[in-house]
C-alpha cells in the first residue's frame, strides 16, 4: 500500500528543521505523520494511475508524495509563500507535480487547468480546517470535472457532509452538498496522527460526483441556485417552521401556502426534515408560481 517519506515525526521534523519552518495555527497547519493514515486515504482515492488529481494545502507534501505514486499528475495549491521551496524541490524531484501559490478559493480554474495539463478529475487532500466546508462545497459546484473528493476536515465538518435529514447535524450545506454527490467512505483519524496534535477529531470522507439521472437535480428542472437558494431560506430560521422560515427570507405566504401544497410537505415541519429531494420539488413549485423569477 501507498504510503509516504515524510509521514513520521522523525521526517517531518527533519524537513521543518531544513528549510526553516514552524508550523502556523492561523493557517490551520496540522502536518500528517502517520504512514498509516495515507494508506488508508489512498484506498479511498483507489486511483487508476490515470487521474489528474487536484490538492489544497499540500503543507510539506506528505500525502502529495503518495498521491505522485499513483496519479497521472498532481496539481497543489498552497496559501502559505514560506512552504514554496519545499514545493518547488518536489517539483523537480517529480516532474508529474505542479504547485500553485495563493489562496486555493481565488485561483481560477483556467490556472489549475494550464498547470495541470487539463481539468482535475479528483480533489485529495488534508484540507485546512478553517476553510474545508467551502472549499469542498464551491470546488464541486464549480468544477464539474471533478469525479470526487477524498478529504481530511474536522470530524464536525464530516458529521455535517455525512449527516441525514432530521438529525442534529444536517442542514443547508448538507442538503446542498447532496444536490451534487454523495459520502460513499469514511474513516476517523484522532489527534495522535498529526504535528503538533490538533484539539479537535478529525475524519477522512469520500464524496462521488451524481452521475446523469441519479441526484435529486434533474434536466429542464430548477436548476442548482435556485434550489440552493430555497434551502439557504428554508434554514434561515432553523427552530422555526419551514413556512416561517422561508417567509422570514423574503417568500410571499400566499405562495409559499400554494407549493407547499402542491408538492405535499406541511408547512408547519422543520427545514431540517426535509430532504434534497423535498427541496428540489418545493423549488420546482415555487418556480412554476413565479417566486424565484
Amino acid at each position: 500500500m501507498t504510503s509516504s517519506p515524510l509521514a513520521s515525526p522523525r521526517a517531518t521534523r527533519a524537513l521543518l528543521e531544513e528549510y526553516g519552518l514552524a508550523t502556523k495555527h492561523r493557517l490551520g497547519q496540522n502536518f500528517l505523520i502517520d504512514g498509516h493514515v495515507i494508506e488508508r486515504i489512498m484506498a479511498l482515492a483507489d486511483l487508476s494511475g490515470a487521474e489528474r488529481v487536484l490538492e489544497v494545502g499540500p503543507g510539506i507534501g506528505t500525502l502529495t508524495l503518495a498521491l505522485l505514486e499513483e496519479a497521472a499528475h498532481v496539481t497543489s495549491l498552497e496559501m502559505d509563500a514560506e512552504l514554496e521551496p519545499v514545493l518547488a524541490a518536489h517539483a523537480s524531484a517529480h516532474p508529474t507535480f505542479s504547485y500553485l501559490m495563493g489562496d486555493a478559493l481565488k485561483i481560477s480554474a483556467e490556472e489549475v487547468r494550464r498547470a495541470t495539463g487539463g481539468d482535475p478529475d479528483m480533489l485529495v487532500a488534508n484540507l485546512p480546517y478553517n476553510v474545508a466546508a467551502t472549499i469542498i462545497l464551491s470546488f464541486l459546484e464549480e468544477r464539474p470535472s471533478l469525479a470526487a473528493a477524498v478529504v481530511m476536515v474536522q470530524k464536525e465538518v464530516a458529521d455535517r457532509i455525512a449527516a441525514v435529514p432530521g438529525s442534529r447535524a444536517y442542514g443547508a450545506y448538507t442538503a446542498k452538498l447532496a444536490l451534487t454527490g454523495r459520502v460513499t467512505g469514511r474513516f476517523e483519524v484522532p489527534p495522535r496522527c498529526f504535528m503538533p496534535a490538533p484539539h479537535v477529531d478529525s475524519a477522512v470522507v469520500r464524496i462521488d460526483r451524481h452521475v446523469p439521472g441519479e441526484g435529486p437535480l434533474e434536466a429542464g428542472g430548477p436548476t442548482r441556485a435556485e434550489v440552493s437558494r430555497v434551502i439557504d431560506a428554508a434554514f434561515t430560521q432553523r427552530r422555526k417552521t419551514v413556512r416561517n422560515s422561508m417567509a422570514a427570507a423574503g417568500f410571499d405566504k400566499g405562495v409559499l401556502d400554494a407549493a407547499f401544497a402542491a408538492v405535499g410537505i406541511a408547512p408547519t415541519v422543520r427545514g431540517e426534515t426535509l430532504a434534497p429531494e423535498d427541496f428540489v420539488r418545493l423549488a420546482a413549485a415555487l418556480r412554476d408560481e413565479g417566486a424565484l423569477g
